[in-house]
């Protein structure tokens, strides 16, 4: 009688270990997937080493909040509490940490000879788009049933929220990068101005218009209503997501306002596309 209540508890811990397991092995695998494209672009190389140390520690401070929201929207098992979501983040930043360690020495682009503070930048510098991936890892790895995504239906402004993460998604993957700058300086006011229109297009209509699934518009809300409510104030939140992440790697440096706006603009356009996706699938 004795042996049998540990047993009895054998039986229920080792289904629970197994998930945690599993959700780690989630959260590797969605921040290679989520990281891989930064882990193997040559700018993002630069800036582990070229960017400001006060640059680095904003963006890594500014991930802590990300990741607590997403962890409660998409995280990679379902929380209820404080702790948990604190956990979560822990647990992503931690898998993001080795994760960018690993692939970084395996690569050579980092190695034991260089100067600490190179290599601590470099790690830093992936370990924003890693812990993102590793958070995202149960919505887009798990066994999320129909019932969890209900429940876990976000309001209005949890919608916003995952907006700018998916505009976040697609701008880290171009923001470091100098062609960037160079659309922005080449485009004229038309060209921006259509870029901007079909921007607010495709956002709307990858969400609302074409019949994905997660998109249709609820209720008795009418097409106006939708259009400013989700889809202009989402313009505007990744066009903010945009600029962050420009000012972040230091891509706005002494340019006019003018230029800046320019290279938010062209910015967007991927943030856009990235801002209607995560409606659909997170």
């Amino acid at each position: 009688m004795s042996s049998a209540t540990p047993a009895g508890a054998d039986r229920h811990s080792t289904p629970s270990t197994g998930k945690f397991f599993a959700g780690v092995g989630r959260a590797f695998a969605g921040a290679l997937l989520f990281a891989l494209p930064m882990l193997m672009t040559m700018e993002m190389w630069w800036l582990g080493f070229t960017l400001e140390p006060w640059r680095i520690v904003v963006m890594l401070l500014a991930m802590l909040p990300l990741l607590m929201g997403l962890s409660r929207f998409g995280g990679f098992r379902r929380t209820d509490r404080f702790r948990d979501d604190l956990a979560d983040v822990l647990v992503a930043i931690m898998v993001a940490a080795v994760a960018s360690t690993v692939v970084l020495f395996l690569f050579a682009v980092a190695t034991i000879d260089m100067p600490p503070r190179e290599i601590v930048g470099k790690i830093a510098i992936q370990m924003f788009p890693a812990s993102i991936g590793a958070m995202l890892a149960r919505s887009q790895m798990g066994e999320t049933s129909e019932s969890d995504r209900e429940e876990s239906e976000p309001s209005y402004l949890g919608e916003l929220f995952l907006m700018g993460v998916g505009a976040l998604y697609l701008s880290l993957n171009i923001a470091p990068t100098e062609e960037i700058v160079l659309i922005a300086l080449k485009m004229s006011v038309w060209h921006e101005v259509s870029l901007l229109g079909l921007s607010l297009v495709l956002m709307h209509g990858l969400v609302y218009s074409v019949g994905f699934k997660g998109g249709t518009i609820r209720g008795d809300r009418s097409f106006i209503e939708v259009f400013a409510r989700f889809t202009c104030v989402g313009y505007v939140v990744v066009a903010l997501v945009s600029l962050g992440v420009l000012w972040i790697f230091a891509q706005t440096g002494e340019s006019s306002l003018q230029e800046v706006l320019s290279t938010v603009i062209v910015m967007s356009f991927p943030g856009a596309i990235g801002a209607a996706a995560a409606r659909l699938v997170l």
